[in-house]
């Protein structure tokens, strides 16, 4: 027997569709949001001399790109491992 996934099956996808789009943009605004202020602070705590603050502001810059990157794969990997899965 062969199941996949299809886009018929249930009415509201093409919504569902929309909605999780939506919340992609969300996530990337948010993300590019977070690079901004990190690096702001970054830009503050080093004229300051504040090292704390600089070392807090360079791991906000990481886990906003990284962020950015999974938001922005978040299709390219869930497509992946469902073809990965499918071989099984």
């Amino acid at each position: 027997m062969k199941i996949s996934p299809n886009s018929t099956g249930l009415p509201g996808i093409a919504e569902l569709e929309t909605i999780v789009g939506a919340l992609l943009t969300v996530g990337l605004i948010a993300a590019v949001a977070g690079v901004v202020l990190s690096a702001a602070v970054w830009a503050v705590g080093s004229h300051t001399g504040n090292v704390n603050l600089v070392g807090r502001a360079k791991g906000g810059v990481v886990v906003s790109v990284l962020a950015a990157m999974l938001t922005g794969g978040a299709v390219a990997l869930v497509s992946f491992f469902n073809h990965a899965g499918a071989t099984l």
